[in-house]
């Protein structure tokens, strides 16, 4: 089974948007998170990219219905990472960054 083309979509978009410097308008006007800290802390970007995923919903026809949000809910982290002070709102919860694994067999083989 192949993912829908919108999850292809939001992927890519978020991608886009997150090696530009240019995710979560306005919550990260200011902060240039696009730095060495992308090649020596590669957990934050791994975080990231959970946090948009985890958050994902999709309705009957596969269409992503969340976009905006995930979007927000990463930029939230990102800030967060950058001004430990900033309090996101509502809290992150554990599911939010849950680090999933590839497979249940990616493991085993």
């Amino acid at each position: 089974m192949k993912v829908s083309m919108y999850i292809s979509g939001a992927v890519r978009q978020f991608s886009y948007w997150f090696a530009h410097g240019t995710l979560g308008y306005p919550t990260l006007e200011g902060i240039d998170y696009i730095d060495s800290t992308m090649k020596e802390e590669s957990s934050f970007v791994e975080q990231v990219f959970a946090i948009f995923m985890n958050n994902l919903e999709l309705n009957e026809d596969g269409s992503v219905i969340n976009f905006k949000y995930c979007e927000q809910r990463a930029a939230q982290y990102i800030r967060k990472y950058f001004e430990p002070g900033y309090i996101v709102q509502p809290p992150l919860e554990g599911w939010e960054t849950e680090l999933y694994p590839v497979s249940k067999e990616c493991y085993t083989e």
